[in-house]
């Protein structure tokens, strides 16, 4: 489903005010969401929570969505993306990375370094980013997001989303 859309497919017309499958929602806009956390603040576990903590607000306030202002992913993204402002706000100083050594991986030793190092080359990098090019990074390879859906999250035109991160991306690949 693209996130320009009105409602996923299991909503009903909104002339019937039918109950939307939450299952169904939530199953088809988890990895959007999850991923968005993931790229956003580069912490699996921390993604997760955030995600539900995400659906947890959705669906307390699924009263209060307005097909006519938004579709209902780019609603649900922009949920996320205050949560993830409040967690960044509020967040305290974390356990080091090295702490999670002794977590197993599948795979051979060599893949699983090499899968590690480059995941912490691009965690730098992107630590490197100012902080509106880390969200949009996040917005559209975390998430999904069109550019479309991005710029109306975020306040900028459609055009100024692609051309800033087709910089980044460059800049990144630049980097690497």
């Amino acid at each position: 489903m693209a996130l320009e859309t009105d409602l996923p497919v299991h909503f009903m017309s909104q002339a019937t005010a039918a109950a939307p499958d939450w299952d169904a929602v939530y199953a088809e806009q988890l990895p959007r969401v999850y991923n968005f956390f993931r790229y956003r603040l580069r912490d699996e576990a921390l993604a997760e929570d955030l995600t539900a903590t995400t659906f947890e607000k959705a669906w307390r306030a699924r009263a209060r969505y307005r097909r006519d202002l938004a579709g209902f992913a780019t609603w649900l993204l922009a949920i996320a993306r205050n949560v993830a402002v409040d967690h960044i706000r509020a967040r305290r100083e974390h356990a080091p990375l090295e702490e999670a050594e002794h977590v197993s991986t599948p795979g051979t030793p060599e893949e699983d370094n090499t899968r590690l190092s480059d995941a912490e080359r691009l965690r730098a990098l992107l630590a490197r980013l100012p902080e509106r090019d880390r969200e949009l990074i996040a917005l559209k390879y975390g998430s999904g997001a069109t550019n479309r859906a991005i710029a109306k999250l975020t306040g900028l035109s459609e055009s100024n989303v692609g051309t800033i991160v087709h910089r980044v991306v460059q800049e990144l690949r630049r980097d690497w």
